[in-house]
């Protein structure tokens, strides 16, 4: 703190000193009143300084504070809750369409219900920014699932107007293969079927419930079925039949959440795990709904909008999934039931679906909760 002498017996805290002793010497710090000091000749130090790094470190730990000496900028490492934010509005609004597509950079969305009649063929491919579109679907198809990556994705299923012959099925047992520029007929599924949830890859990819049926019939189906690029297998069952479903993950390594149950298309809101042969039951999601979107794998995931018993209509809420729990984070800026997902629970985005107002084309991205470098000066 360094030395005081003379007119300072007033700012003394202890040792028995009045105002007429002399003083020499050091007075220690700790008998000082800081509010009063003046004069002070000299100031303890406060350590060695921040670091000095021309690139910023690849540590993420809360709290650490560095100096850039390549931007001349003070940085650290700050936490950033989870946030949704608009993307680039899709060219075509669509509704009625479900599934896992890509990641948030690269997603792909094909089929799905715009504004007429029937489905439509359409296909748009996004890049992070804005969408393009893609080569046409052969099935015009809505109730459509999508899965896979922007360049080896896979539609599958879906239902059209019955009022036009366009074949003998209003449920569609199609699938088709699209490779980044044009769709190819794909293995035939063992029955039409339309509101199915999907996850996966073009050559491992899963289907689960939905509802499968002639044209005469309809059923809402507790079925899984795999597909290996080629042909369908028979995957395992649900504990109970329900379309309208979200699945997540891998073949292998699923999560399926919420749907409606039969009979009477009644909200549910339980979740089961798949291993690839069989389900089983996990922590039920906080809400009863159908048409969620989702997102990310089965032990890391965001599940959000659809279409809920209470409270009742589309939902802007969201839930991140930790393998074991649910917890509510940031709500979607649009209430929508269904659309297609794609990405991870750090890095996820939504696109299209059914809102209040009807089809939509709006795209939002997800960031996940994580600590991140901030810049603290700009000079």
């Amino acid at each position: 703190m360094g030395a005081r002498t003379r007119g300072i017996a007033n700012q003394i805290l202890s040792g028995g000193l009045d105002a007429t002793d002399g003083l020499s010497g050091a007075v220690p710090s700790s008998n000082i009143a800081n509010a009063s000091v003046t004069s002070v000749s000299s100031t303890p130090s406060i350590g060695g300084g921040f670091d000095k790094v021309a690139s910023d470190p690849p540590s993420s730990t809360e709290g650490d504070i560095w100096y850039n000496t390549t931007s001349n900028t003070v940085k650290g490492y700050v936490f950033a809750p989870a946030a949704w934010a608009s993307g680039g509005n899709l060219g075509t609004v669509r509704s009625e369409i479900q599934g896992n597509v890509g990641t948030q950079t690269s997603t792909l969305i094909g089929g799905g219900y715009s504004t007429g009649p029937q489905g439509i063929t359409a296909t748009e491919e996004y890049d992070g920014s804005s969408w393009t579109a893609g080569g046409s679907r052969a099935s015009n198809a809505y109730r459509v699932t999508n899965l896979g990556t922007q360049t080896a994705a896979l539609g599958m299923g879906g239902y059209h107007d019955p009022s036009i012959p366009y074949a003998p099925q209003r449920y569609h047992n199609k699938a088709e293969e699209y490779n980044g520029s044009s769709w190819t007929a794909g293995g035939t599924l063992p029955q039409g079927v339309q509101v199915a949830g999907g996850t996966g890859t073009q050559t491992a990819s899963l289907i689960v419930g939905g509802v499968y049926g002639p044209y005469t019939s309809s059923a809402k189906t507790a079925q899984a079925n795999e597909y290996d690029g080629s042909s369908w297998t028979t995957g395992g069952s649900m504990p109970s039949a329900r379309s309208a479903t979200v699945a997540i993950g891998t073949q292998t390594a699923a999560i399926s959440v919420g749907g409606q149950t039969a009979p009477g298309d009644v909200n549910t809101n339980e979740s089961f795990t798949y291993n690839g042969t069989s389900f089983s039951s996990t922590t039920a999601y906080p809400l009863s709904l159908h048409n969620a979107f989702g997102f990310g794998e089965q032990t890391s995931a965001v599940v959000g909008g659809g279409s809920a018993t209470t409270p009742p209509g589309r939902q802007t809420t969201s839930h991140t999934w930790d393998g074991t729990s649910w917890t509510a984070t940031t709500s979607v800026s649009t209430a929508r039931t269904g659309g297609i997902g794609g990405g991870t629970a750090s890095s996820g985005i939504i696109s299209g679906g059914s809102t209040p107002s009807g089809a939509s084309n709006a795209t939002e991205e997800f960031s996940g909760a994580a600590v991140a470098v901030k810049t603290l000066t700009s000079s």
